[in-house]
């Protein structure tokens, strides 16, 4: 399949093959989402309208941070500020202080929604409708999918719920097997090797951890955590 602007970027997150590539297609997207609103886009009207109304959730706060420019995040923070204490707790008129169950709404949607969280769905699901046309069409490119090393649980639920969206009847089973497959295998090394570390606190494996064979072991815990949530411990 030739290779095109839609194709490029898919590719590359499988070229590794080692992680999820979904969870690197995730991560490039919000890396760039965050690059560019921390830049010029900050001061863009229309992006500081839905900044000021969705806010971010603490990962991407987080996230934001590390761009290194609390200026920008400041200049955002007022202004988003600004709206929750306009939208919440304004009182607009004789009665508004009674509405105590639409104030709680409104705080809790608050909590909720995130302009990055909302940007960067809207890319992956741009971006899986590549993959699929790829898997469907490219042999090559099935084949490398085949060869990951896996597929954390989010994206495994996310792809299965997507495919039928994509492929027909007939490339459905094809895919759903190899994905099946593909996440299976590496849930079941993965769950031996956590039995191994758990193992290994037994006295009569004293200093076998250690011991370089047993990277796969020692890792365990922490690939549990990213294979289960798709994203690695803090």
């Amino acid at each position: 399949m030739r290779e095109s602007i839609l194709t490029i970027p898919v590719n590359e997150v499988f070229e590794p093959k080692a992680g999820c590539p979904f969870c690197r297609m995730r991560d490039t997207v919000e890396k760039h989402i965050c690059e560019y609103i921390m830049g010029a886009a900050m001061m863009e009207p229309d992006v500081r309208i839905e900044t000021n109304a969705q806010g971010f959730c603490h990962r991407h706060f987080c996230d934001l941070l590390k761009e290194g420019n609390r200026l920008s995040l400041g200049l955002m923070l007022n202004t988003h500020l600004e709206s929750v204490r306009e939208d919440i707790f304004a009182k607009k008129g004789f009665f508004s202080a009674v509405k105590k169950d639409k104030r709680t709404e409104k705080a809790e949607k608050a909590g909720d929604s995130c302009f990055v969280c909302a940007k960067t769905g809207w890319g992956m699901n741009h971006m899986v409708k590549t993959f699929f046309v790829m898997f469907r069409d490219d042999p090559d490119f099935k084949a490398l999918f085949g060869n990951q090393e896996l597929i954390c649980m989010p994206h495994y639920a996310w792809l299965r719920s997507k495919a039928p969206e994509y492929l027909g009847k007939n490339e459905l089973p094809e895919f759903i097997n190899a994905l099946d497959t593909l996440v299976a295998d590496y849930a079941s090394k993965l769950n031996n090797d956590v039995s191994g570390f758990c193992d290994s606190f037994d006295y009569r494996n004293a200093g076998k951890l250690h011991s370089p064979e047993m990277e796969p072991v020692r890792t365990s815990v922490n690939r549990a955590i990213n294979f289960l949530t798709g994203r690695p411990p803090d």
